[in-house]
């Protein structure tokens, strides 16, 4: 979900170029155009303004040029500062530096906070650059960060002995960016805006500043990221970039400070704490746009690849998932959500299965949210025995899609009954086969008028789909507004074979379920324990109802049907 006004004006009046498109990887926003070599160039909010000279053929191409306007730095990587052409009357210095992931560090066997630094993907150190830039900006310090304007990937391979990069490090990197497929056989380079000055040894050198004094900027410098959360592994003077001030000396700010900018950021982390805060308030916001996801009014303005849609009278975001071409339709109306359940978030982490009879997974996504997802039984004929009276009526049903799932899990919560809560809907990119004899076409049959926005149809033969479930922890209300004390649930069979409840309370809350359902208008075709699930407190309390029993939540709507 691209969220910066400058980004969306500027796709909507180039999207009609196929090879330009959005892009947000990391957290940061990008204008991602397709060049003519085949080379990518991924444009920062803050590059925008400077589109044209950032073409490749304005400032690297153009070998003749780069020769004479162009200066190696000094240093272990490969870094330049370069004067682009003036494009439009504009012209400005760029610094490129082609960057190192997949490398050993130089030093780290010398240096014991090096053993366990990496070099930052191209993205990472944006994505930390942004959130540092944020940071100092808000906390009016006397520090200026780098601004980064684009990361650049020419199409030529490059092959690892030529790059320097181990296979096992870059095969790290490329599972860790879901959000982006990273080529371990090309090159990567980040392009920041030149910030005018000199380095802190530079200026002993001239002798605009005194050995004392450029220790302690370093160490001022070095102890003001880490009170913010952030550390640079290699941290060092050439890292602090000082300018002269109109009355001779170094410039400093109101306060008398020398004001200075950091740049060189490829080893820049955030530290534990940091971390932990980050993923903490991820995990708010998440909690508090749920809570609200049906009471928002539609932003004045929507993003240009998100659209709102209604189906079975449930409410949608819906969206196409660049990273794997699949689709995705997520519950309520914020769009804000939309990000949090694309399957790069949750698909590859680490899961636990939770049932024997379908793929169900428990799982704890990248933003530290909860969830089940199961991939659906859509479209399957129910292995049931056509000359047993309750299982053909299973038979003639067939499966809910996730549609319908989702639909009677709010209408039942409307009606009183608690339920665990849908979150959204994931219709994968790969083809599927299924024979004959094997498949239900009903559900097809009655979802064939529903089509999403661009005309497809919501419900394919060909795909499958994973519908993704909040896991529960307890009202959402109550986690919002505080999130701890969290409830346990269990599904009643398990609470039997356990010994918690006895075969006849086991029995007591089928019957109670089976008449809460009549009541609210539907019957389960196939009501079992591990379709009921009871809760317990932080304290091992089980949590009972209004009228004084276990508090039961429907967790399976697979043969829910209405009467």
């Amino acid at each position: 979900m691209i969220e910066d006004v400058k980004l969306k004006e500027w796709y909507q009046s180039n999207k009609e170029n196929e090879r330009n498109g959005l892009a947000k990887i990391l957290d940061v926003e990008y204008a991602h155009i397709k060049l003519r070599e085949e080379d990518d160039l991924y444009i920062t909010a803050e590059g925008l303004a400077f589109i044209d000279n950032l073409m490749p053929e304005n400032f690297w191409t153009d070998k003749e040029w780069v020769r004479e306007n162009s200066e190696r730095l000094s240093g272990t990587s490969t870094v330049y500062k370069i004067r682009t052409k003036k494009v439009g009357g504009k012209q400005i210095e760029l610094v490129v530096k082609w960057n190192r992931m997949g490398q050993d560090v130089p030093g780290a066997e010398d240096c014991e906070d090096l053993m366990s630094a990496e070099f930052n993907s191209p993205f990472e150190e944006f994505s930390l650059v942004f959130e540092l830039r944020k940071i100092v900006h808000d906390s009016m310090e006397n520090i200026f960060i780098q601004r980064p304007l684009a990361i650049f990937v020419p199409s030529e391979s490059v092959e690892l002995w030529q790059s320097g990069r181990k296979e096992y490090k870059m095969r790290n990197k490329i599972e860790s960016h879901k959000d982006i497929m990273l080529d371990m056989f090309r090159s990567y380079a980040v392009i920041y805006l030149w910030v005018p000055g000199i380095d802190l040894t530079q200026a002993l050198k001239k002798d605009s500043l005194k050995e004392k004094d450029l220790k302690l900027l370093t160490r001022d410098a070095q102890k003001k990221m880490f009170e913010n959360g952030y550390v640079v592994k290699d941290h060092k003077p050439q890292h602090v970039i000082v300018n002269s001030g109109k009355e001779g000396g170094l410039k400093r700010n109101a306060n008398g400070e020398i004001e200075y900018a950091l740049v060189d950021f490829e080893l820049l982390q955030r530290t534990f704490e940091k971390e932990e805060m980050v993923k903490k308030n991820k995990r708010t916001d998440y909690l508090k746009r749920q809570k609200d996801r049906f009471n928002i009014e539609t932003p004045k303005k929507f993003y240009p690849y998100l659209n709102h849609v209604s189906i079975f009278d449930v409410a949608y975001i819906f969206g196409h998932v660049e990273s794997t071409k699949g689709r995705l339709w997520v519950l309520g109306k914020d769009p804000c959500l939309f990000d949090y359940f694309l399957p790069e978030r949750w698909e590859q982490r680490p899961r636990t299965k939770i049932s024997v009879l379908n793929a169900m997974y428990y799982t704890i996504s990248k933003d530290n949210i909860h969830l089940v997802w199961k991939v659906s039984k859509v479209g399957s004929r129910p292995d049931m025995d056509p000359f047993k009276e309750d299982e053909k009526k299973i038979l003639d049903y067939g499966y809910n899609s996730p549609f319908e799932e989702a639909a009677i899990a709010l209408e039942l919560e409307q009606k009183g009954i608690p339920t665990i809560s849908p979150r959204a809907i994931y219709m994968t990119s790969n083809e599927i086969d299924m024979s004959a004899h094997l498949q239900d076409n009903s559900r097809y049959d009655n979802h064939k008028n529903l089509f999403d926005p661009d005309g497809a149809a919501i419900l394919r033969k060909d795909r499958d789909y994973i519908s993704i479930w909040g896991y529960w922890r307890g009202p959402i209300e109550k986690l919002a507004q505080r999130d701890e004390d969290y409830h346990e649930g269990m599904n009643i069979l398990k609470a039997y074979r356990e010994r918690i409840i006895n075969e006849q309370q086991y029995l007591n809350l089928l019957q109670t379920a089976k008449q809460r359902l009549l009541h609210a208008g539907f019957e389960d075709l196939n009501l079992r324990g591990n379709h009921l699930m009871i809760s317990f407190d932080s304290h091992n309390n089980l949590i009972m109802d209004d009228s004084g029993l276990p508090e039961i939540r429907i967790c399976n709507f697979e043969f829910l049907k209405r009467i």
